[in-house]
């Protein structure tokens, strides 16, 4: 027996229109709902209200929007990075999760043209 488990998915060549707070946070609604999570805090990062002289835009890899989505059972992570296209995931939960479920609805959400996953059996020694 694990102690939970671990999602991740890594998004390439996705529509990045859909990197948008709100269309993240209908994501966060919608796939939580899929496999069924209850969710608490959510909490977003990105460059709005930074100027835009203190934007990197010469390291594309820290331009984007984070969120975290806390659920009753742990929590849903998001970077995306929108001038590269591509997206990165992070589902830990100490409840069942349908990780193909929540990778198809996930890279369809978001329109990769490709992506990768893996899942992960966190705690295989735990008494639990």
């Amino acid at each position: 027996m694990s102690y939970g488990t671990e999602l991740i998915i890594d998004l390439y060549k996705c529509d990045e229109s859909k990197f948008t707070r709100e269309s993240i946070k209908d994501w966060l609604d919608e796939l939580c709902e899929l496999i069924d999570m209850e969710q608490e805090d959510l909490h977003f990062w990105d460059y709005e209200d930074v100027p835009e002289s203190e934007i990197p835009y010469d390291q594309p890899h820290l331009i984007g929007t984070s969120a975290v989505q806390f659920i009753t059972t742990s929590d849903i992570v998001i970077h995306t990075l929108e001038i590269l296209k591509e997206a990165y995931i992070n589902i830990f939960t100490c409840k069942d999760l349908d990780s193909i479920k929540a990778v198809t609805f996930t890279k369809d959400w978001f329109g990769a043209g490709q992506y990768e996953y893996q899942t992960i059996f966190r705690g295989r020694k735990s008494k639990i």
